[in-house]
């Protein structure tokens, strides 16, 4: 079974102990991810649990709203049944117990990746506010996301290592490629058909933004959380964040991102008409006056 095999058959794992309440709220059960995460023994997986309630607790979310506990029938050896503590668990406390479990465990690093797309496009999903954005304005709330978090990227980075604007180049073009199939920044700079002075990162529609800043986000933490030290290990730690996002992608059945469609108007072109266009209508409101002058 080959790679590409392995990660399938892991995110259908993930998927396969997936529960569904009367709501339509989707949970796991402490216990049976435990397992799926190869934890001989539960009582060897509850340190891992109380270290992501610590996480969420310090990230402002209440505990009991990601872990709910409760008592189960579970069926043993004899075929009777008795009452276990189990804990019921949201896919953002799921996110936190893989982020915090044992990183040597090969199927830790697929569940990392799975609940991180999975918690990021719900909270898309649920957010009202974006989603009743339109493309253009999707895009420019993207790349500024993209901006914030490249810059906790470059800190991290530094911290690991990467040092030079040279050694920088190399650790993003190590991400691009692991996203892109193999592509570099020059060769998306190339397929988009873009001119010397232009971006890639303003030259990409929503979809294909939100893909980089997962890539973004998702390595400047590994790279945190693991301690990661030397450039070399950064470079491979970006490749291989970016090669599981593009998986994870495929998984989904969505397009790569090599495939989806460049946008008509540059993001600076954009940027700059939307705040012309804001200027005119502050001009020509009645409320200006006291803004104008400072009041």
């Amino acid at each position: 079974m080959n790679e590409k095999d392995i990660e399938s058959e892991h995110y259908g794992t993930f998927d396969s102990i997936k529960n569904i309440d009367s709501d339509g709220r989707e949970f796991w059960t402490a216990r049976k991810l435990s397992k799926i995460l190869n934890y001989s023994e539960y009582r060897h997986f509850l340190p891992v649990v109380e270290r992501a309630k610590e996480a969420c607790r310090n990230s402002g979310y209440e505990i009991s709203d990601h872990f709910e506990e409760f008592l189960d029938m579970v069926v043993i050896g004899s075929g009777a049944k008795r009452k276990l503590e189990e804990i019921r668990l949201s896919r953002y406390a799921c996110y936190l117990i893989v982020q915090n479990a044992d990183p040597s465990k090969p199927i830790i690093a697929t569940g990392q990746t799975y609940f991180a797309i999975q918690t990021r496009r719900q909270e898309l999903a649920d957010d009202k506010e974006f989603q009743r954005l339109k493309e253009e304005e999707k895009r420019l709330f993207l790349r500024n996301e993209m901006r914030e978090h490249n810059k906790q990227l470059v800190e991290t980075a530094q911290q690991a290592g990467v040092r030079s604007d040279l050694d920088f180049a190399i650790f993003q073009n190590h991400g691009y490629k692991g996203l892109y199939g193999g592509l570099g920044a020059k060769d998306i700079h190339r397929r988009k058909g873009l001119k010397r002075n232009q971006q890639i990162l303003d030259n990409m529609g929503s979809t294909e933004l939100a893909a980089n800043l997962f890539r973004a986000t998702q390595t400047e933490e590994k790279l945190r959380r693991e301690k990661i030290q030397g450039k070399t290990k950064a470079n491979d730690t970006h490749f291989e964040v970016g090669k599981k996002v593009r998986q994870t992608i495929e998984e989904l059945g969505g397009t790569m991102p090599e495939n989806l469609p460049t946008p008509e108007e540059d993001l600076k072109k954009l940027e700059c008409r939307v705040k012309s266009a804001d200027k005119k209508m502050i001009k020509g409101s009645k409320l200006p006056e006291r803004l104008e002058s400072g009041k």
